[in-house]
Parts: C-alpha cells; sequence; structure tokens
C-alpha cells in the first residue's frame, strides 16, 4: 500500500470527522477498509449526540461496516491516534493495519498495537492535527470526558 492510497483513506474519515463537528460532536472520523482497498464501513464518534460512551469513531466505523467473516487484511482509519478501547478492538478481531491521522493531540494505544504485530502508519497530517487541536481548544471539558480526564 501506498502513503497515497492511506491518504485517500484518510479523506473518508475526515469527512467523518467534519461531519461530526457539525453536528456538535466530538470531530473524530474512522473508516474500516477490506482488503481490496474499498470502504467497508465509516463513521464518527457519536458520544455526544447519542448519549452513547462507546460510540467513538473506530467502534461506529466498525458496527457501520457490519459482520464481516474475517477482518485480517483490513485496515482502521482514523483521524486521531486510537485510545485503548479502540485498540482493543482492533486487537480483538484481528484488523491487521492502522492508519492514524495524528497522534500529536492524543497518542493512544498505538504504540501496544505495534508491539502485539498490527501495522501502525502514523501520518502526521496537519489539517487531522489543527481540527483536534481547535476543538480541545474551544471544548476542554467536553474533551477530558471523551478520554477519561476529571
Amino acid at each position: 500500500m501506498s502513503e497515497e492510497e492511506f491518504r485517500r483513506w484518510l479523506d473518508v474519515a475526515v469527512a467523518e470527522a467534519r461531519a461530526g463537528a457539525a453536528e456538535g460532536g466530538i470531530p473524530i472520523g474512522a473508516a474500516l477498509i477490506g482488503r481490496d482497498g474499498q470502504v467497508l464501513g465509516r463513521g464518527h464518534n457519536r458520544r455526544v449526540q447519542d448519549g452513547d460512551p462507546s460510540v467513538h469513531g473506530e467502534t461506529s466505523a466498525f458496527r457501520n461496516a457490519g459482520r464481516q467473516r474475517s477482518y485480517a487484511g483490513t485496515t482502521m482509519v482514523t483521524t486521531l491516534s486510537p485510545c485503548w478501547y479502540c485498540s482493543g478492538l482492533v486487537r480483538q478481531f484481528g484488523i491487521g493495519r492502522v492508519v492514524i491521522g495524528e497522534a500529536r493531540n492524543f497518542h493512544g494505544g498505538h504504540d501496544w498495537l505495534a508491539e502485539h504485530g498490527v501495522e501502525v502508519v502514523v501520518l502526521d497530517d496537519p489539517g487531522c492535527a489543527r481540527m483536534m487541536a481547535e476543538f480541545i481548544e474551544a471544548h476542554p471539558a467536553l474533551w477530558n470526558e471523551d478520554i477519561g480526564e476529571d
């Protein structure tokens, strides 16, 4: 896979993040990509909109992909380093690669994923970093709630 392809997939996740922000939610988007490079599912953090703390960007994309016979060879693309909850989802279902838009604003479980055989690609996308930084600055209490901080 090429960085160009990873960035095309990231565009899907960024569109989801922007949709979440437009709905008054947290701007984190994700997409689950199949072995053939096609989008299986896409989604965004809906914790605020649904009042459901379990609907992160990655879990939303995973749910929207529907049941798959196997997740081997799939890629989870996310605008922000995945938290421990979403990192666990990647491990639990054997998703083989995670492509991350940025890890400046939040460094989640991606090192742990790499240590356990998951291919991790951090694109360090300035647009993703800016979108998240602006959200954190404007909504620090909501951000702290999202990452489990007081």
